[in-house]
């Protein structure tokens, strides 16, 4: 059979990071690497393929014990790009198929790293949330796969308003063997650099601690010989004076050190829930979608949480003060109970339709990519441009979680209505139980273009 090509689907582009390892081909590790490009393998692989008139033809699985003709054909990078391929055709099953067959091939750590993450995103597809999640965690453990990757993927919205993907990320934050510890020592430097003298008190914590153990070694000793007494004795009080000042300063600074470790597991997971929510996506008024992330500097989300006629009551309240709340970059999200439950999911393989496609031009982008987009002048002009003064939820679900677990770290019912003011540098700067009062938020947050703001941001 002559060799084959296949026509890329049009979807939005996504990258998992890659690398270039000697002596082996560029791997198709992202879903778009593999849509945007024409895959030409050798007549031979193709014919272990039967090609029909209808894209749900009878394929040929890449198998664990192929043919001796096959057997040097059969790679674990053919079989990730066939299941991309047969799950672009919405063929998850055959997909899966593929991405354990190419674990079994001997895949070098790239192509192993591909194969468990497009395999999560399939259990992700067919609402599988601890499947996807026993993959991603090995994705994470043995091949260096980033958690901000799972953070900022669309095709994993749904696992990521699943419990499963709460666990994971708490076991994430925490870092372990059975996870790894990458995303805990990003966490650690966000934290090192947001209080860059705990080190330092730890340190002398420590060393105090050391110091007062020490010379409380030195004092128990003078402490028995003062007690029994005799010819050039210490002083008993005045022993058991030195005595105490050594116990009592081990007790404090190891409680001081242990309440910074305290502080720093706090810290790390209001950053955890910082990076959560700078990943939330909206849809503007213009039917552009973004990351909150997005709006950094131009806006100050106000997030609505509660039933459908309180959080509907407290839009129409903010209509009366819309000038003056444009002018503070106030921009409205709605987010009510329970909408969020049964998500929908279009069932057309990696991505979404072309059309969707086309309003996502900053969700899956390579990291890199995507910082040279958020802060360059024009993308943020049109962003601002495109602000009205509402927002529509994407994946409530996804929002529903957040407002649960920030309801929970300020001691609030889960399930409360509540409302959460963020600052323009995107971190909360006021939430509340119910609705908020919009004369209050117009006398305290200021205009853009006050000085306040400037340094708000």
């Amino acid at each position: 059979m002559a060799a084959a090509t296949l026509a890329p689907p049009h979807h939005h582009r996504h990258y998992l990071p890659r690398s270039s390892l000697q002596n082996t081909t560029s791997l198709l590790i992202s879903k778009s690497w593999f849509l945007s490009r024409k895959i030409t393998p050798s007549s031979s692989f193709w014919a272990s393929i039967e090609l029909t008139g209808t894209t749900h033809g009878p394929i040929t699985n890449c198998s664990p014990s192929p043919s001796p003709s096959e057997i040097s054909e059969l790679t674990a990078e053919s079989c990730v790009n066939l299941g991309l391929s047969l799950f672009s055709k919405g063929r998850v099953k055959d997909a899966l198929e593929q991405f354990d067959v190419a674990l079994t091939l001997n895949p070098n750590p790239v192509e192993a790293q591909a194969a468990l993450y497009n395999k999560a995103c399939c259990h992700a597809y067919r609402e599988e949330g601890k499947k996807a999640a026993d993959s991603l965690r090995t994705a994470l453990k043995e091949y260096n796969l980033k958690f901000g990757t799972i953070l900022n993927d669309p095709d994993l919205a749904s696992f990521r308003a699943l419990p499963e993907f709460k666990e994971l990320q708490e076991e994430a934050r925490l870092g372990g063997e059975d996870i790894g510890y990458g995303f805990r020592r990003d966490l650690k430097l966000i934290s090192e650099v947001q209080a860059p003298f705990r080190g330092i008190r730890r340190f002398f914590y420590v060393a105090f601690t050391a110091a007062a153990g020490i010379s409380l070694l030195f004092t128990l000793p003078a402490l028995l010989r003062a007690i029994k007494g005799g010819d050039g004795a210490p002083d008993t009080l005045e022993t058991l004076k030195n005595a105490g000042i050594n116990i009592g300063g081990i007790v404090v600074f190891v409680a001081l050190y242990l309440w910074e470790n305290k502080k720093e597991e706090e810290q790390l997971a209001l950053i955890t829930r910082n990076e959560t929510l700078s990943r939330l996506p909206l849809r503007l008024s213009t039917n552009r979608v973004v990351e909150l992330v997005q709006l950094r500097d131009t806006a100050r989300p106000v997030i609505l949480a509660g039933n459908k006629e309180t959080v509907a009551s407290a839009m129409r309240k903010g209509e009366r003060f819309r000038a003056e709340l444009l002018r503070r970059g106030i921009i409205l999200v709605p987010v009510v109970w329970g909408e969020g439950r049964a998500p929908q999911v279009e069932k057309k393989g990696f991505g979404s339709s072309p059309k969707a496609a086309a309003s996502l031009p900053s969700i899956g982008v390579r990291n890199d990519e995507f910082d040279q987009r958020a802060q360059s002048v024009v993308g943020k002009s049109k962003i601002k441009a495109e602000i009205r003064f509402k927002a529509e939820v994407v994946s409530p679900a996804e929002w529903e979680r957040w407002i649960r677990d920030q309801q929970k770290s300020e001691g609030i019912t889960p399930g409360e209505d509540v409302y959460i003011i963020l600052r323009l540098d995107g971190r909360v700067r006021k939430s509340g139980r119910g609705m908020p009062d919009w004369q209050e938020i117009v006398q305290d947050v200021p205009p853009l273009e006050a000085f306040f703001s400037k340094i708000e941001r």
